[in-house]
């Protein structure tokens, strides 16, 4: 089995094979996927629960008669689950909150000059969809990880969207994850048609605001769609599919950054992993060792096909590798070097950064802490990871007391006469014309 990572050396190539090195897999630009994904959005929202059970038949292959998961349901998702499971379960809820509940912002309050005064605070979203696929593996860790932020930010309404399985039950390990983390109105429809009806309403699932989770080409491209409407609903972050780079040198082991960039193959076709040093016999080293593991992974087909499309890179120095990093700009990025915590400080485009030769991305995808829920594609040179804050929106205060504004005054009336902007300046004239 060959795993088809390349060998490629940066100083030997110049600015465009560079950039043609570091492109992502095409495949969630392919218009089919947009124009598909706009089928279903405009079908559930004219065709609503009907059309949904009709979708849910055709791509999942799934009756079901009522979408909302009931009690018995959660009851019997529990039943299923082991008592080591629910344990691990747990404590990435208990991690994952901790480290959530830090985030909540501070309320800012300044008197910017005598009597005026300048607010900010932070209200929930009122109303929020939290998606997680199912695909080729369940997610669990998703439910939790969208969930628990969600919770936090005390958003009034919280819905949830995941596929069924064949038999029409969802799967027992997002339930459990997501009603331990808080959230038990959940609804089995998956894909595209899961985002039109969270983003529009059906008469089962409620309308809400603002979409998160990730997905496939046909979520991502539902999402898309919806928050490009008025009348449908904002989305996270753009996403991809899944993707690491790590960064290694001479310290680092062969066998930990293979691991690592297994850990990500796995996820689907699509998934890219790339290998940054400036040791070429590391190089070497890491492809035999991605040979060898890969021979004894149950994902083995899937990771195969990633690695199509995946690198080893060889850089001249240090400083290039984190710049090569930061112009690829990954959603994961471990740092097997030496120091690594001083690199940290040059690093700019990364979703999360994994510190040091213990620090798997695994941790972060299931229970250090941190939220898995992170840009891809690139988007992490302009996007955040998931946090409670996106769950919020920030609202500004401003109050100006009779002294305040005759202080403020004359510069609103000098800048509304700037921009020819008469009814400005006349709302501080007419105040100020009055006596106190």
């Amino acid at each position: 089995m060959s795993a088809s990572l390349s060998i490629h050396y940066w100083d030997n190539l110049d600015e465009q094979q560079r950039t043609v090195l570091l492109q992502r897999p095409g495949a969630s630009q392919d218009p089919t996927v947009l124009h598909s994904a706009a089928e279903i959005v405009a079908a559930v929202r004219s065709g609503g629960d009907d059309v949904l059970h009709e979708l849910t038949q055709r791509f999942d292959n799934a009756n079901i008669t009522n979408l909302r998961v009931t009690e018995a349901e959660f009851s019997a998702a529990l039943e299923q689950i082991t008592p080591d499971q629910l344990g691990a379960i747990d404590l990435a809820i208990a991690n994952v909150k901790l480290f959530h509940e830090k985030q909540v912002p501070v309320a800012v309050a300044v008197e910017t000059m005598p009597g005026v005064f300048c607010e900010r605070v932070s209200r929930p979203i009122d109303s929020v969809g939290l998606y997680v696929p199912a695909g080729t593996a369940p997610l669990p860790s998703a439910a939790l990880m969208l969930a628990v932020p969600a919770v936090i930010a005390n958003c009034p309404e919280i819905v949830l969207c995941t596929p069924p399985r064949s038999d029409g039950s969802a799967d027992p390990a997002v339930l459990v994850a997501a009603a331990r983390s808080g959230v038990t109105n959940i609804y089995k429809v998956g894909g595209a048609q899961a985002i039109a009806a969270m983003a529009y309403g059906t008469h089962s699932i409620p309308k809400v605001r603002k979409i998160f989770g990730p997905g496939n080409a046909w979520v991502t491209a539902a999402k898309t769609i919806v928050s490009a409407d008025p009348a449908g609903a904002a989305m996270d972050m753009p996403a991809g599919p899944s993707e690491v780079l790590v960064i290694g040198d001479s310290t680092a082991s062969a066998e930990f950054v293979a691991a690592d960039l297994l850990s990500q193959a796995e996820h689907g076709v699509d998934s890219q992993v790339i290998f940054v040093t400036t040791d070429s016999e590391l190089a070497s080293g890491v492809q035999t060792e991605v040979e060898t593991q890969l021979r004894s992974l149950s994902r083995a087909e899937t990771a195969q096909a990633a690695l199509a499309c995946s690198k080893i890179i060889i850089a001249p120095d240090r400083e290039t590798s984190i710049e090569i990093s930061n112009r690829y700009a990954p959603e994961h990025l471990i740092l097997q070097i030496k120091n690594a915590r001083d690199a940290v400080q040059f690093v700019r485009n990364a979703g999360s950064v994994f510190i040091g030769h213990w620090t798997p991305e695994a941790v972060g995808d299931y229970c250090s802490g941190t939220n898995h829920v992170l840009p891809t594609y690139g988007y992490a040179a302009t996007y955040s990871g998931l946090g409670v804050d996106q769950f919020l929106r920030q609202m500004t205060l401003q109050e100006v007391s009779r002294e305040g504004l005759e202080r403020l005054g004359p510069a609103v009336i000098d800048l509304a006469g700037l921009e020819g902007l008469d009814a400005h300046a006349a709302a501080v004239t007419r105040r100020l014309a009055v006596d106190a």
